[in-house]
């Protein structure tokens, strides 16, 4: 029974993603690590400072030091700090949105993409494109930011927070997939799925699948 470590930095994160592994992959045991101040700071800071890059370091290591299989990273703020954390150990380590990433470019040319906590944007955006060279493909990214949702979700809304992306992602119906950027976000799929056209596609299910297969291959 493999153990994943799953480090978060929005409480709102956690649920969707143990959801997903009770769906997926029931057999995997998840051990949760929640440091909230690190999105308040990062949000604060306007970038990634040395101070938080080492935050994400220090986590990472003590998910090693329990005993992780591999370990998911569930805020998608932190990419260029998680991506110098997995240089440095031999354990799979995932960035939140790359296996979802991986998924959307083979949906199509032109990608949606809803975000509600907008530290994340800039740091999405080179992820994206970098996994778009990377693969060869010649993608669009169209990055809605829906600020007001995480609000919502924070103050305990799920409703609002879920009819305002919905509201918001019929601005990307255009599109060959749209995702949802955040764990968070996740819990607005049926109703972001409901008025689009196209494949949505959530970071939590995208992530479990792929860990799942290289643990288990």
């Amino acid at each position: 029974m493999p153990r994943i470590a799953l480090i978060h930095a929005l409480a709102p994160s956690i649920e969707p993603i143990r959801q997903a592994f009770a769906e997926l992959w029931p057999e995997a045991e998840c051990i949760n690590l929640l440091d909230d101040s690190l999105s308040v700071d990062r949000a604060r800071a306007g970038a990634l400072t040395p101070a938080i890059r080492q935050r994400i370091m220090d986590l990472g290591r003590y998910a090693e030091g329990a005993g992780a299989d591999a370990i998911l990273y569930t805020c998608s703020a932190f990419g260029p700090a998680i991506e110098t954390f997995a240089a440095t150990t031999g354990l799979p380590v995932l960035k939140p949105n790359e296996a979802m990433f991986a998924r959307a470019l083979k949906a199509g040319r032109r990608i949606g993409m809803l975000v509600t906590f907008p530290p994340s944007v800039a740091s999405l955006e080179e992820e994206f494109r970098d996994m778009a060279a990377a693969a060869g493909r010649e993608a669009m990214l169209e990055p809605v930011l829906v600020e007001e949702a995480m609000a919502a979700l924070q103050a305990g809304d799920v409703e609002r927070h879920n009819r305002l992306l919905a509201e918001a992602a019929v601005r990307l119906a255009h599109c060959d997939a749209v995702m949802l950027a955040q764990f968070s976000a996740s819990r607005a799929l049926d109703a972001v799925s409901r008025v689009l056209p196209c494949p949505v596609f959530t970071s939590p299910r995208a992530a479990v699948e792929e860990l799942r297969q290289r643990l288990t291959r």
